[in-house]
């Protein structure tokens, strides 16, 4: 057995803040969207055009919303509670994975935790995202990059942001 260590950076907004343009910032410092994970409150208005889409039916999806739902997509993982989800990155969806035994699937406390936050701070921000805003998380096998996320996310006007460590086991080949 050997123990990974990953680390991350997230950040929570408010719906004030254009969640393209922190995820411009980000691209343009380097990171890339299988490396991002968004989880959006249910009220806010990307939660309102996914719920809103029928993919099934392209004809009457209008081009704006089809480029909401092509962009969402290219993300590691986008989470709405309540709405749906969008898994891109295996890594994502490994982590995720764990409150698939829960019965609100998407968004609870237990999605959250499958990321590396604490069970406190994994219920807070469910009950916060229940009501308003938006959560950016970053994923990097490098603290540094993690940093640097963090440096990006209070230029933007974060209202919380921090830096997480995540160690998992894995089971090597005897």
């Amino acid at each position: 057995m050997r123990t990974m260590e990953t680390t991350a950076a997230y950040a929570v907004y408010s719906d004030t803040i254009e969640v393209a343009t922190v995820v411009r910032l980000l691209n343009g410092a380097g990171f890339t969207n299988d490396h991002i994970c968004l989880m959006f409150a249910p009220t806010h208005p990307v939660a309102s055009i996914v719920r809103h889409a029928n993919i099934r039916d392209q004809r009457e999806a209008t081009a704006a919303t089809a480029d909401w739902i092509d962009w969402l997509s290219e993300f590691g993982a986008v989470v709405i509670p309540t709405i749906g989800f969008f898994i891109h990155s295996q890594a994502f969806l490994r982590a995720l994975l764990l409150s698939l035994d829960t019965p609100a699937w998407c968004g609870n406390s237990r999605t959250l935790a499958g990321l590396g936050f604490p069970d406190h701070d994994a219920e807070r921000f469910e009950a916060r995202l229940q009501r308003a805003g938006y959560l950016v998380y970053v994923a990097s096998a490098e603290n540094r990059e993690c940093k640097r996320a963090l440096d990006l996310f209070r230029l933007t006007g974060a209202e919380e942001s921090a830096t997480l460590e995540k160690k998992e086991v894995t089971r090597g080949a005897a």
